[in-house]
């Protein structure tokens, strides 16, 4: 069975070292201290180690059971729930004032690498359940807030979000869904949702539902979608439970992954609901909920691949086979262990490298959230608009792509499920479609988010990365010519695919929307060559002032060395297919595929 361990080391250095957030003055930040963060990581370290991992592999084999109408999670599930509201996890960086712990976005996205990594299916609960309670946080009135948020901060009940119809995904435009209003100033919501992540399960005592419907009467397409609040089970005014509301599941779909989480069909059949926010704005509200999904969700692409190199590596170092070209290294054995071959070495280095700079990705745009919504920052709000789909989509295309090489590190075994290196793969491929599709995570980068504002979130990041460069090169040869010099020369490759976009995506915006997948790809290697190059430049300042463990800091300067040498000339490549334009992409006519 594999297994999890937290890397509460690498988690330190990168919040500590590289973003040095306890000198950050975004408000709650002074109280990061290392010793503080390291006992909280510690401590979910070991719940996530010992308690959801061993349930990762009961939940993939069991999956949900659907019986009259209820859903059973497998074995397990509903007591690590228990220790896990206990120790208070789904509210960490939630207000006190519903029973959270205030603490920054930052710390809890550390913490959630390690939920999600250890029990992807399990921590998706909680997951969807934060989502809910920041959108009605967000949106909703004073006496909804008061309702539904404190037991929804502790995960006394979860929550959903329902989007999806069997007739429409990403084009919401199209949903039949309806809600007419009733004399007490509630709603009748009617229709069918699917797709929905937690839709129904045991955990909780009731389940609040985010639906998004159509008032009668309102405008047409998006801009007549509401966002409506549907227990499922009504509140009684003492805050008791009352009776079953209209929401049921209809059933739970057989996945390719993600077992352990129950994923419904769920009917709404005249159900009481309560607007959230303003009429025929849901999605503005939705959205709320969708963008923290989508970066939870590129978490996800992180976690998973960490989790399956984790187990390549421990593979590698143990399974013998062949010998080493350069020479015996083991001996005594009839084979060397598999990590001396190169090709090994390289699936290994892609892994490494990917996930220690995804990490750094994910937790840096953590601090730019708590910047904008703690520190009214809106140029750190407007940089991660940006960087968003990014997160996304490369991170999840990125991530699966390691579990793929984790598991064929394995060989056969890796086939087999008695080895578990397959839940991975079929666990991470979810993350490139739910919460909108890569695809389309791509064409709001290169269709929306690059003019928002007039470019210039897009500027600020080149601006960013330019001060960087301009302020460290210089300094130390060695890092400019294998660290720097290559971040510079893939930064460039990024402005010329934006100019390109821009001189020949008025005239035809297929040229812009053809290389779209290609943009988001370059974008997220420059990401993680910036993180590198700073994480390098953090382990150099270590090694030379003698500080820390000089082995960790080398490793880390090898790796990005690696990074810069081996994954960040992919830009060039990328940059390459833009500047085809959409000739090739656009050529045959339907009829001819």
């Amino acid at each position: 069975m594999p297994s999890y361990t937290a890397p509460v080391k690498d988690l330190q250095f990168v919040l500590h070292d590289v973003l040095n957030v306890s000198q950050s003055d975004i408000p709650g930040y002074a109280e990061l201290e290392a010793d503080f963060t390291a006992a909280v990581l510690d401590e979910a370290g070991k719940l996530t180690s010992q308690v959801l991992a061993p349930l990762n592999a009961v939940g993939d084999q069991e999956g949900c059971r659907f019986e009259n109408g209820v859903v059973r999670t497998p074995t397990g599930f509903k007591d690590a729930f228990e220790q896990v509201k206990a120790g208070g996890w789904p509210g960490l960086d939630m207000p006190e004032e519903y029973g959270g712990q205030n603490m920054p976005y930052v710390l809890g996205t550390a913490v959630g690498e390690l939920f999600s990594a250890s029990n992807q299916a399990f921590t998706m609960y909680q997951g969807l359940t934060h989502g809910a309670a920041s959108a009605i946080l967000a949106h909703g009135t004073k006496a909804q807030k008061q309702q539904f948020l404190p037991k929804m901060v502790t995960c006394e009940w979860t929550g959903t979000m329902n989007l999806t119809e069997p007739h429409c995904g990403t084009d919401l435009g199209m949903m039949r869904t309806k809600a007419e209003p009733q004399d007490d100033g509630s709603y009748r919501v009617t229709g069918q949702k699917i797709f929905i992540s937690s839709g129904e399960h045991d955990l909780a005592d009731n389940i609040i539902h985010l639906v998004l419907a159509k008032i009668p009467g309102g405008p047409a397409g998006i801009k007549g979608v509401s966002l409506f609040i549907v227990p499922k089970f009504l509140i009684n005014e003492d805050g008791s439970l009352g009776a079953r509301n209209g929401a049921a599941c209809g059933k739970i779909e057989e996945k390719m992954g993600i077992h352990g989480n129950s994923t419904c069909v769920m009917n709404y059949d005249g159900a009481t609901g309560y607007l959230l926010g303003e009429a025929h704005k849901g999605m503005r509200a939705m959205f709320t909920m969708m963008n923290e999904a989508r970066i939870g969700v590129g978490m996800q692409g992180l976690a998973q691949a960490d989790a399956a190199y984790q187990n390549a590596l421990a593979y590698a170092k143990d399974r013998l086979q062949g010998r080493d070209v350069t020479g015996t290294k083991n001996p005594d054995g009839p084979a060397d262990p598999l990590i001396v071959h190169p090709d090994v070495r390289r699936a290994l280095m892609d892994q490494k490298s990917f996930t220690e700079g995804a990490r750094a990705f994910i937790l840096w745009s953590a601090t730019l959230i708590d910047a904008a919504h703690r520190g009214n920052d809106a140029a750190a709000d407007g940089l991660v608009s940006l960087l968003t789909p990014v997160i996304k989509g490369f991170l999840t295309d990125q991530g699966y792509d390691m579990t793929v090489k984790a598991q064929q590190i394995y060989g056969g075994h890796g086939y087999i499920e008695e080895w578990g290196m397959s839940q991975f793969t079929r666990d991470a491929r979810i993350a490139m479609i739910y919460e909108g599709a890569n695809g389309v995570q791509a064409l709001d980068l290169v269709g929306r988010k690059l003019a928002q504002d007039g470019g210039k979130h897009v500027m600020a990041f080149f601006e960013m990365v330019k001060t960087f460069l301009k302020e460290n090169a210089g300094q130390d040869a060695t890092l400019d010519a294998t660290i720097f010099d290559p971040l510079k020369r893939a930064s460039k490759d990024l402005q010329a695919a934006g100019m390109y976009f821009m001189q020949n995506g008025v005239k035809d915006p297929n040229n812009a929307l053809s290389g779209s997948n290609d943009f988001m790809h370059m974008f997220g290697h420059v990401c993680l060559g910036l993180m590198w190059a700073k994480m390098a430049l953090a382990a150099q300042k270590a090694l030379s002032a003698g500080s820390g463990d000089a082995t960790f800091h080398e490793t880390k300067l090898a790796t990005a060395r690696y990074y810069m040498a081996r994954q960040l000339p992919a830009t060039a490549l990328h940059l390459t297919r833009i500047e085809s334009g959409a000739q090739t992409v656009m050529a045959l006519d339907a009829e001819a595929f």
